[in-house]
């Protein structure tokens, strides 16, 4: 396919299957993020008003009360946590406040990624590439998260009850894929935060900063994942 023929749709499906391809063309046309960015944001988005609306929510309500109150010192504190939960949630609220994270933290999180990507570029890669580039290539190699929001959907379309826990809902993660800690504790909020489609988007981080800067594979590998290394390794130090 010529280069002439090469559209946004190409890009999504070699994203997967041929990514070296993907992030050259991706390269020349910045403004193709806005796609993927979309689905990025609209698929988990969809999946939440799923669950939300799909769950037994009386059930989620007590289930969330029990976690939250079981570390509570007494159980005047227990009730009154519990009377703040029953207050507070409800399907439209938690699709709502679980939509607008959605959306702040693919913000937040793709923009210090790009500034980081940009700022290291500027002393060690190609200085010519600009933090709009980098923002696209965040948007770009985080595309593959979308199967962890396709796993959810699965995962309900699957269950044998709608009293489903949401800590299940992320089949990915390696809090469900090898770690296996009690609900609630340090090690289980560690591996729910991270999945098999990050390492995912790391390798083709890798191999985009090593096709848009020239640089070496390992040096590449080293520079993307220098700042997840950091903050899991950290994270992990302290719950040890």
């Amino acid at each position: 396919m010529t280069t002439e023929n090469y559209t946004v749709f190409n890009a999504m499906v070699d994203i997967i299957a041929a990514p070296g391809k993907a992030l050259d063309e991706v390269k020349k046309h910045p403004r193709w993020f806005w796609t993927p960015l979309a689905i990025i944001i609209l698929l988990p988005v969809a999946a939440f008003l799923f669950y939300f609306n799909w769950v037994d929510f009386e059930w989620l309500i007590d289930d969330t009360i029990r976690i939250a109150a079981q570390d509570a010192p007494d159980a005047d504190t227990a009730a009154a946590i519990g009377d703040a939960i029953r207050g507070f949630m409800s399907p439209v609220k938690s699709t709502l406040f679980g939509s607008i994270a959605v959306v702040v933290f693919t913000f937040l999180i793709f923009a210090i990624q790009s500034g980081y990507l940009n700022l290291v570029n500027k002393v060690a890669g190609d200085p010519s590439i600009g933090f709009g580039q980098w923002f696209s290539f965040s948007t770009w190699t985080a595309f593959v998260g979308i199967f962890a929001s396709i796993a959810m959907i699965v995962v309900i379309l699957m269950a044998d009850s709608n009293q489903l826990p949401q800590d299940q809902l992320n089949p990915l993660s390696f809090q469900n894929l090898f770690i296996h800690a009690e609900t609630g504790s340090s090690w289980f909020n560690w591996g729910n935060a991270i999945n098999l489609t990050n390492i995912w988007m790391l390798v083709l981080m890798t191999i985009g900063f090593n096709r848009w800067t020239g640089s070496s594979m390992v040096k590449s590998a080293a520079i993307v994942s220098a700042p997840w290394v950091l903050v899991f390794g950290i994270w992990a130090l302290m719950i040890s």
